[in-house]
């Protein structure tokens, strides 16, 4: 089991799962993710965003701000509890420090989950502006529970339960097909038109 970025020819595997998950796609970019594969089988169990909110500037400073927010975390129903949800968190958090980012933020109503990582709960007015209006976005849409939480990235943990279950992860499994459909490129198979518009 491993964690890379996401090919272009995934978004609509990734759009299918987040629908199907009911996530949150806002100003969805697949180059945005990561996914976690099987590497006996080659098939996908899991995914996240880092989503990078760029603001300013402001009457305090000329400067363009940037700030990163987790979002979007997915696992496939059989691959849950077996650590793929944690290691797609732990490399977005890598990716996010070594983009420059000494903060990472997440807007969610599954705080619980992500304080055994290290991320804390915070105060709304900490919040930077951009996630600001995200969190009540959030509230208004896919996630009325939703929470700020933040994390340094130099305090992120790995739980080591969740290290060996990623380890030993899968057991037992059928070797899934890599034959590439028409789905993958984003095609529908029954009109022969895009199932999704990506802006492109």
């Amino acid at each position: 089991m491993y964690v890379r970025d996401a090919k272009n020819r995934e978004e609509v595997w990734l759009l299918d799962h987040i629908e199907s998950m009911g996530l949150d796609d806002t100003a969805f970019r697949s180059r945005d993710y990561v996914v976690a594969i099987d590497e006996e089988s080659g098939e996908k169990a899991g995914f996240g965003r880092i989503r990078v909110h760029k603001f300013g500037p402001d009457s305090d400073d000329d400067e363009i701000h940037e700030v990163c927010e987790l979002t979007s975390i997915g696992v496939l129903e059989g691959w849950r509890e077996q650590g793929v949800g944690a290691h797609v968190v732990e490399r977005l958090v890598e990716y996010a420090s070594d983009q420059g980012f000494e903060t990472v933020y997440t807007l969610t109503g599954e705080g619980g989950y992500l304080a055994q990582f290290g991320f804390q709960r915070i105060d709304e007015s900490r919040l930077p502006e951009p996630l600001q209006r995200r969190l009540e976005e959030k509230r208004d849409g896919v996630d009325p529970d939703a929470k700020p939480l933040a994390i340094d990235v130099v305090e992120f943990r790995m739980p080591d339960r969740l290290r060996e279950a990623f380890k030993r992860a899968p057991e037992g499994r059928e070797e899934a097909s890599t034959d590439e459909t028409p789905e993958d490129f984003g095609i529908d198979p029954d009109s022969a038109t895009y199932k999704y518009d990506t802006g492109r």
